[in-house]
């Protein structure tokens, strides 16, 4: 009888992880998507283009939150960023995240895009990390092959969602606040938005992480900082 129980409540708690699980479609690169300047640059890259691990690969995901088609949701504590479609499904994004002392939150929007973009970085950056004051555009340039910069009430945040030459850390919280995507994905997503597109950055544990699952607030306050 023991036995039966014991059985009975492993069965019982398969059921309930097997309703939280998330169903995905994965998705492969559609290179016929790439101009030609991308196929050129893409094919000149020094760094090694590890893909990332299988729950990090873009896929069509069902979406239970309430954002409108079109818009583009970070949820940082999972590394995921959601492109809303309908039909609750959305195109979910393996990201690269900043580290917990340089991670933000709030509503933006696209105010500014660009392919291979050049990188400015700033004054702490260039403290911080001993980079150059300019990188040109290019295949190892660290923003990548896309940037959206997002805006808030008219300003550049200097926060973006780009490319980058290190993909090995997508799934990480490495970045000084930017969102990282690997340089396809990043081609991707740029394809399917537009300025002015409205971008939720979710507040710490307002994801789907075990301990913000199901919760469909979203986040009421910014911490706009540096970029990259």
């Amino acid at each position: 009888m023991s036995s039966m129980k014991i059985t009975l409540g492993v069965l019982a708690v398969g059921l309930l992880l097997s309703g939280c699980m998330e169903t995905a479609t994965y998705e492969a690169t559609n290179t016929g998507n790439f101009k030609q300047r991308d196929k050129e640059l893409l094919a000149k890259i020094r760094y090694e283009n590890v893909q990332p691990p299988d729950n990090f690969r873009r896929a069509i995901v069902s979406y239970h939150r309430k954002e409108a088609p079109g818009s583009i949701v970070v949820d940082s504590d999972s590394h995921y960023l959601y492109f809303v479609l309908n039909d609750g499904k959305a195109i979910r994004y393996g990201i690269t995240v900043g580290e917990e002392a340089m991670t933000w939150s709030g509503i933006a929007k696209i105010g500014s895009m660009a392919e291979w973009p050049p990188w400015h970085p700033t004054k702490s950056e260039i403290e911080r990390l001993g980079v150059p004051t300019f990188v040109a555009p290019g295949p190892d340039n660290p923003m990548g092959s896309r940037a959206l910069y997002l805006y808030s009430g008219g300003k550049d945040t200097l926060f973006r969602i780009h490319g980058t030459n290190q993909p090995e850390y997508i799934g990480s919280s490495i970045s000084s606040g930017c969102i990282r995507m690997t340089n396809e994905d990043v081609i991707d997503l740029y394809n399917r938005v537009k300025m002015g597109t409205i971008v939720v950055v979710l507040e710490p544990h307002h994801g789907d992480t075990p301990w913000g699952a199901g919760s469909s607030q979203i986040a009421s306050h910014t911490n706009f900082g540096a970029v990259q």
